[in-house]
């Protein structure tokens, strides 16, 4: 079994979670920048995070219905 350094060099070389990478996850994250976002939400205090996933909520509800409006 390779060490964790070697599992997170693998991990970043494939742009894939260490989660992923040892059969924990499912969900694969290509983009960087999500990923890196993610990592940092996940050290939000839980307050500060509810505010986000409101405002992330509000947009995406936005973005979903005007795509539905522009048909």
């Amino acid at each position: 079994m390779p060490s964790v350094e070697i599992a997170t060099k693998i991990a970043d070389a494939l742009a894939v979670s260490l989660d992923f990478l040892v059969g924990k996850s499912s969900l694969i994250v290509k983009d960087t920048n999500i990923l890196e976002r993610m990592e940092d939400i996940v050290k939000l205090p839980e307050d500060k995070k509810i505010e986000l996933f409101n405002v992330m909520d509000a947009y995406l509800r936005d973005f979903k219905t005007s795509r539905v409006y522009s048909k």
